[in-house]
């Protein structure tokens, strides 16, 4: 239940985040719609900034917690394993967490009128 509200609560960051970022590039977005990029292709690009930002935030996560483990290893004496099966697995939990959350902004971007957007 833990991991479960932490998903949801880095999803809505992830989506804040996503959300000023598609505010602030309304002007890039507008003159890429102009130039002849589609919906699909704004799409695709927020899309992939969402998940680059959910796997470095996944990555920073996984070594924070190897280190975490090391040190709780080192100073208490406690046996730590590590799985690279679970690793990957949580890593790409975070992708696809920010993919979901990630596909309103860029479905937000992806429909702005090219014309509105460059009046802004």
């Amino acid at each position: 239940m833990i991991a479960a509200i932490s998903l949801i609560v880095g999803g809505i960051g992830i989506m804040n985040i996503m959300l000023a970022t598609v505010t602030e590039r309304t002007r890039e977005i507008g003159i890429r719609r102009a130039v002849g990029a589609g919906q699909r292709t704004v799409l695709a690009q927020f899309l992939a900034e969402a998940s680059l930002l959910s796997a470095i935030g996944g990555l920073i996560g996984l070594l924070a917690g190897i280190g975490g483990a090391l040190a709780v290893q080192a100073v208490f004496g406690f046996a730590v394993a590590f799985s690279p099966v679970i690793a990957i697995m949580a890593v790409c939990v975070s992708v696809a967490i920010g993919v979901i959350f990630g596909l309103f902004p860029a479905w937000k971007a992806a429909r702005m009128d090219p014309v509105e957007a460059l009046r802004n």
